[in-house]
C-alpha cells in the first residue's frame, strides 16, 4: 500500500485581506483596559482560520498584522465621562429583574496582513488567487474578538479592495518595494506595533528619581496624561503637559500562569473538561499606532506567538518593531 503524503508548506508569502468589517467587536481587552480588542483575539482568530482550512489546505499561518481604518465605540460620551452601551437582558423566571453585566463593544473596519507559508502545489498565480478567496469566504462565517464578520457596505468606489495572496519578494530592494506597495494599500490607516522598550526607558528614568519605583508604576506614567505644575523664573506657575512618544497606547500581550497545570476535568465550571487547565494573569505592556507608510519592513507590522518557561507557562504576543527615524517617535 503506498501512504501519500501531502505537500508541505515551505514557501513564505503575504496574505493580505483588506477592509474587513467586524460589528459589535469586545473593547474591553483586559481588567485594566477598554478600546481595541487584544493582540490575542487576532493571533487566535490566525489559527482558527489555519483549523478551518485543514491540514491539507496548503497554507500555514505564522503571523499576523493588524491595520485599522475605522473605529467607533459603541459609547454615550457626556463631558469627559464615557459609558458603554448596554442591553437590557429578558426578566427571569420568577419576573425579577435580571443583572446587568458589562459588555463593551465596537465596530472596526480592518486590514489583516497574515505572514504564511504556501505548499508548492499553490505557487501560480491562479492557485494563490482561488486559496485567498476561500480565506476570505472562510473569514466571513467566523467571529473576530467577539463581533461579528460583516459584507462590506456599498460604496462610490469603481473597485472593492479584493483579498490577494502573492509571494515574498527576495532581496532587499525587491522586499522594500513590496513593502511601500502593501503600506500604500492600507492607507488611510494606523497599524498596531509593540513599544515594550519604552517601558524599561522609562523605568530607568523614574528609578533615578525614586529607586522604589516598580515597573507597574512605569505602566501606569506611560499609559495616562501627565499635567505638571512648572514654576517661571517669574513667580508665576503654569500647567504643562509631559510629551509623549508618538500615539501610545497599553495594552495586553498575553497570559502568564498563576497556578499548575490541571488535569481535565478537575477544575469546576471550566468550560472545557477534556483540556487541561491553568490559572492565569493578563501580562501588559505598551504600543503605539503608527502610519504604515512609516513601517520598514513587514517584520515591524506582524505580531507571533511566543510561548517561555517551565511547561510553556507563559503565552506572549511578540512584535518586531524598532523605531528608527525621528519620524516614527514624534512628540504628541
Amino acid at each position: 500500500m503506498t501512504t501519500v503524503i501531502a505537500d508541505k508548506p515551505e514557501h513564505w508569502a503575504l496574505l493580505v485581506l483588506p477592509r474587513v468589517r467586524v460589528q459589535n467587536a469586545n473593547a474591553i481587552s483586559s481588567p485594566m483596559t477598554w478600546g481595541f480588542p487584544a493582540m490575542t483575539a487576532f493571533l487566535g482568530l490566525m489559527t482558527s482560520l489555519e483549523r478551518r482550512l485543514g491540514p491539507n489546505s496548503g497554507i500555514a499561518f505564522k503571523a499576523v498584522g493588524v491595520v485599522c481604518h475605522d473605529f467607533e465605540a459603541q459609547v454615550t460620551t457626556e463631558g469627559f465621562t464615557r459609558a458603554f452601551h448596554l442591553t437590557r437582558n429578558p426578566v427571569g423566571a420568577d419576573g425579577s429583574t435580571a443583572g446587568i453585566v458589562e459588555e463593551g463593544r465596537v465596530h472596526l473596519e480592518l486590514t489583516l496582513v497574515f505572514s504564511v507559508q504556501l505548499a508548492s502545489a499553490h505557487l501560480g498565480e491562479a492557485e494563490r488567487q482561488a486559496l485567498a478567496g476561500r480565506v476570505a469566504h472562510e473569514l466571513a462565517g467566523m467571529r473576530l474578538a467577539g463581533g461579528s464578520v460583516m459584507p462590506p457596505l456599498p460604496s462610490g468606489r469603481q473597485r472593492r479592495p479584493k483579498p490577494f495572496l502573492e509571494l515574498e519578494a527576495q532581496g532587499e530592494e525587491a522586499a522594500q518595494q513590496q513593502m511601500r506597495k502593501l503600506a500604500r494599500a492600507c492607507l488611510p490607516g494606523f497599524a498596531l506595533v509593540s513599544r515594550h522598550d519604552l517601558m524599561a526607558q522609562r523605568l530607568a528614568d523614574m528609578k533615578a528619581a525614586n529607586p522604589q519605583t516598580d515597573v507597574l508604576e512605569a505602566w501606569l506614567d506611560l499609559s495616562r496624561w501627565n499635567h505638571r505644575a512648572v514654576q517661571t523664573e517669574g513667580g508665576e506657575v503654569t500647567w504643562q503637559t509631559d510629551k509623549r512618544p508618538g500615539w501610545t497606547v497599553p495594552i495586553p500581550v498575553g497570559y502568564t500562569a498563576l497556578s499548575e497545570l490541571h488535569a481535565p476535568g478537575t477544575v469546576a465550571g471550566a468550560r472545557d473538561a477534556k483540556t487541561p487547565f491553568r490559572f492565569v494573569e493578563t501580562i501588559w505592556s505598551m504600543g503605539q499606532w503608527i502610519s504604515p507608510h512609516r513601517l520598514k519592513s513587514l517584520d515591524d507590522l506582524l505580531w507571533y506567538a511566543r510561548t517561555e518557561g517551565e511547561a510553556q507557562a507563559t503565552y506572549r504576543c511578540c512584535n518586531d518593531y524598532t523605531p528608527g527615524t525621528t519620524a516614527d517617535t514624534a512628540t504628541a
